[in-house]
């Protein structure tokens, strides 16, 4: 597998991936994240517009995608019952999704991640049961609540050295 900026013509693979997991979210009794048509095709431009959409692919196939944004990211400005494991520069991980479960895709995606910048914050939805317990195997702590701009909660985990 291969983590790599996103272009153009990824825009397709991608934006069936997201599809597929907001069907996989509510089978798995995660209902209120990613309704509608969020993430979508507009999203995955926009981030290979600034850099931050990324793919892996595994054998030429695009398994997996998310946005890596270096940076301060004005959503984890406040945090609630709890407080982040730093202050350091941190890179934050969004709307990451993969094709197949149970093959270690996340986990790769992840630790890539972590090798590029290895001070993450991500967060996900209460419900995100999957999610959660994916982000506790590959060694991210819970550190509390935050908002996002609309208002919505979500649980904030960091990974760190």
């Amino acid at each position: 597998m291969k983590i790599r900026l996103a272009v153009l013509s990824d825009v397709d693979a991608a934006n069936e991936i997201y599809d597929k997991a907001r069907a996989y979210m509510r089978a798995s009794g995660n209902v209120e994240q990613w309704c509608g048509a969020y993430p979508g095709r507009d999203d995955i431009i926009a981030g290979i517009s600034d850099g931050t959409s990324y793919v892996c692919e595994e054998d030429g196939e695009i398994v997996a995608t998310f946005h890596f944004g270096i940076g301060p990211d004005p959503i984890y400005d406040r945090i609630y019952e709890g407080e982040w494991k730093n202050q350091d520069e941190y890179a934050a991980v969004h709307r990451i999704a993969v094709k197949y479960h149970g093959r270690g895709i996340a986990d790769f995606c992840y630790n890539e991640c972590f090798r590029m910048y290895p001070n993450l914050k991500i967060d996900t939805h209460r419900d995100n049961i999957p999610m959660q317990k994916s982000l506790k195997k590959n060694g991210f702590e819970y550190c509390g609540i935050i908002y996002l701009i609309n208002g919505d909660e979500r649980l904030a985990f960091q990974r760190c050295k």
